[in-house]
């Protein structure tokens, strides 16, 4: 099996470096590829002899010479005119011929000096040779007879290696896992769906290789369920000449700007990039894409080669774009091309500059690949979408009931797009499934489960050829397949299974997705597809999935379809040291006292507290005096740096709707120590846990701990004296607007105490979490 370049100017490199290979025979094969350039009618030898000249002639102005015919020796001449025809030689080949008959030139000539095509194929570097050399010469090695092989069995793994580094990810980590699973099949089928030069990024790498681990050990019953959505990759290096082309390397400076040059940079930053055009090798093999897949829906996703590494999520830091693909060919060419263009801008994204500051990265040539998938689904009367979709996780950071399994994992899932399963949106409730227990949830009581169930729904609009976002119970009907499995109806105060798809009240559908728990296999196949992973990954891992479920006529149980999109090491709190929690502590010292979901941790030294007063938040007239707030508070955290401070505060911040909490992200907040969401009447809505979620990855990478206060709650304990007596120092760190400063509040807790300082305990076990005066000294 020969593998051709991806491109007419990959062919060309791959050429040269082909010939590099062989400094003394390198003519004898140009003239070889001369002669077939001629025989097939290409260029004959008149036209080829004056062209080289010309360029030659061309060549000499260009380093200097006035007059080319008298002011260069003959000798020079002879050898400027050598490397000219050479130079044209490999040109018109790459474009016209194949890489095939490149290697068929090159076997011939070796073969003359009686070096057999084996040999010749073994002899070669994989480190300096073209990749299609690297693809023959592992595939050569494959074809070879046992004994021979196992002789050769280290070259093949150099092979493997020198190709997951090429065209994947040159991450060690990644590559000592990879090396293990991949065969020469596998990458090869990656290469040739790849368009460009580069690498395919992160997001690709960790979905190939997650693929490619289960469909090895998974039981027969589990790999009837497994299923890889259709795939290409944008390579790296496309980005560079798309920049290039479009003149657009003057904002390659942005992440040395400050944060709000960036901000304001960033629209025309988008526009630029939307509107650019693309070499015509890479957007014929979008053309190309797009005829393959018909009218299918596509989604282009952000592939970086920063993304998903251990430590470094960037989770929603750059674009992801739905396209529904329903227009002329034209046209959805053209909306494939400013999609990809959007996501090349969004490497300039301030929260991703941001975020890349704050891991040291900010130096790190960042490169966008772009990873083009066949969005996972099926068409609902005007509607395409998945029946389920969401985030799993090896491990259970944050428990609801001491039964749950940590090391059994948890999914969040929901209808629709999962979109609103990794985005911590404000106006939603995903389902949280812990997998050890799969039905246990946080509240048993219906009418809580209803109002804290899912309300909207992401999908694909066919008519409309558009995403769009709806109510569920303008898409959801009793003529949905599924919809016995997803949900169920709320009747005086019980929830039923759908019997029947006649049923007067649709809106009494609530989605609990109970019965796809107790009905399939689904949390089984779950829990054991991120066990394998992790015991691969030798770390925990996260995953984004979908799921279609289907009838079997044959069996009781439905058919699961379960598609990995994603998969990447799962951010997590550092291990502390072990604290005992302080059975005895003086009400007069206690800041605040939590039993919602509180994570094993101890913080100590905490010497600042920024307290957004819930009554002032909320009085805020307008979303931008909330985004204002929003910035002073991401100001209040770089002059913070270096020092312990947590964030208390009402709702859900970060969320995407500022009625429901503070419109932070992670840029803002990336110093604070710990995150508190205070929650109950006038204060904001109860906590939905953002466990999954791309700000719950945030928090988890730089150590933050999540926790929320529910001031209803008789066992919660907050200090009101602390948090609204104190004097509030804000305004010897930043400048706030005075229509902000009753929204802002800044504590040196040794002004409320002096000496004291905070510390706060943490237990999974007890499931409590303690703030209280310290004074002891650290």
């Amino acid at each position: 099996m020969t593998l051709p370049p991806t491109s007419s100017s990959d062919f060309l490199l791959s050429i040269h470096l082909g010939l590099s290979q062989y400094p003394i025979l390198s003519s004898r094969i140009r003239s070889r590829m001369r002669k077939r350039l001629i025989e097939r009618g290409i260029i004959d030898r008149v036209t080829f002899e004056a062209r080289a000249r010309k360029m030659a002639i061309r060549s000499q102005k260009r380093e200097g010479l006035l007059d080319p015919l008298y002011e260069e020796p003959a000798p020079v001449w002879d050898q400027r005119l050598a490397k000219v025809r050479d130079y044209l030689t490999d040109l018109l080949f790459s474009q016209r011929l194949t890489f095939e008959e490149f290697s068929d030139i090159v076997n011939q000539v070796l073969l003359e000096r009686g070096v057999a095509e084996k040999d010749s194929l073994l002899s070669i570097n994989p480190e300096l040779s073209p990749i299609e050399k690297v693809f023959e010469q592992a595939m050569t090695i494959e074809r070879l007879p046992y004994e021979e092989r196992s002789k050769m069995e280290a070259r093949l793994l150099e092979c493997k290696v020198v190709l997951i580094r090429s065209l994947i990810s040159d991450q060690l980590r990644y590559i000592n896992i990879a090396k293990e699973w991949f065969t020469i099949e596998d990458l090869a089928e990656i290469y040739k769906r790849k368009i460009g030069g580069g690498k395919i990024g992160g997001k690709a790498a960790g979905m190939l290789l997650a693929i490619r681990i289960l469909r090895e050990l998974a039981d027969e019953e589990l790999l009837d369920c497994l299923n890889a959505a259709e795939s290409y990759y944008v390579g790296s290096d496309v980005m560079y000449s798309f920049m290039n082309i479009n003149n657009l390397f003057h904002w390659n400076d942005q992440k040395y700007k400050t944060e709000e040059e960036m901000r304001v940079d960033y629209p025309h930053i988008i526009e630029d990039f939307e509107s650019g055009e693309f070499p015509p090798d890479v957007l014929e093999r979008l053309q190309g894409l797009l005829a393959s897949v018909g009218k299918s829906p596509l989604i282009v996703r952000s592939s970086s080669l920063l993304e998903d590494n251990f430590g470094t999520a960037f989770a929603g830091k750059y674009e992801s774009v739905f396209l529904p693909n329903q227009a002329t060919q034209q046209e959805n060419l053209r909306a494939l091309t400013r999609a990809i263009g959007r996501i090349f801008g969004s490497t300039l994204n301030p929260n991703a500059l941001v975020y890349r500051a704050s891991k040291g990265l900010a130096d790190y040539d960042e490169r966008m690949a772009v990873l083009i998938q066949v969005v996972q689904g099926e068409q609902f009367g005007r509607y395409y979408l998945p029946h389920a979709a969401g985030v799993a996780f090896s491990r259970n950071l944050y428990r609801w009931s001491p039964q749950i399994n940590r090391e059994d994992g948890f999914v969040r899932m929901v209808w629709g797009m999962g979109t609103r399963a990794v985005d911590r949106v404000g106006n939603d409730y995903p389902r949280l499934v812990a997998l050890s227990h799969p039905t246990l949830r946080p509240s048993t009581n219906v009418k809580a489960i209803s109002q804290y169930s899912q309300r909207y729904v992401d999908l694909i609009d066919l008519q409309e050829n558009r995403f769009h976002t709806l109510p569920i119970h303008d898409v959801l009907t009793t003529r949905y397949p599924p919809v016995r499995y997803l949900a169920q109806v709320e009747e005086d105060g019980y929830f039923l299974p759908l019997r029947s798809a006649l049923m007067s009240d649709p809106k009494r559908l609530v989605l609990t997705f109970d019965e796809l728990l107790k009905r399939t296999s689904f949390a089984r196949h779950m829990r054991t597809i991120l066990r394998t992973l992790e015991t691969q990954y030798r770390a925990p891992v996260d995953l984004e999935f979908t799921l279609g479920v289907s009838d079997n006529s044959e069996s009781a149980q439905p058919d699961l379809c379960i598609t990995v999109l994603q998969c990447r090491p799962q951010s997590h709190l550092i291990g502390t040291a072990q604290r005992p929690f302080p059975e005895q502590v003086n009400p007069e010292q206690v800041i605040f006292r939590t039993h919602f979901m509180v994570p094993e941790g101890f913080v100590d030294g905490v010497d600042y507290v920024l307290f957004v007063p819930p009554q002032g938040y909320f009085a805020l007239p307008t979303l931008n005096a909330r985004h204002e707030l929003s910035h002073a508070i991401g100001r209040v955290n770089r002059a913070l740096e270096g020092k312990r401070y947590i964030s208390v505060g009402p709702g859900r911040w970060g969320s995407s709707n500022s009625d429901l909490g503070v419109p932070i992200g992670y840029g803002d907040i990336y110093n604070t120590r710990a995150l508190v969401e205070l929650a109950g009447k006038d204060v904001g809505p109860e906590p939905e846990p953002s466990l999954g979620t791309h700000f719950f990855q945030d928090l988890l990478e730089a150590q933050i701990y999540p926790l929320a206060v529910l001031l209803d709650d008789e066992k919660a304990q907050f200090n009101r004296a602390f948090f609204y007596e104190a004097p509030n120092c804000v305004d010897e760190f930043v400048d706030v607007d005075e229509k902000l400063c009753g929204a802002l509040r800044l504590i040196r807790v040794a002004d409320f105490a002096p000496g004291a300082h905070l510390t706060i305990v943490m237990s999974d076990e007890k499931n409590q979490a303690l703030a209280y005066l310290n004074t002891n000294a650290l």
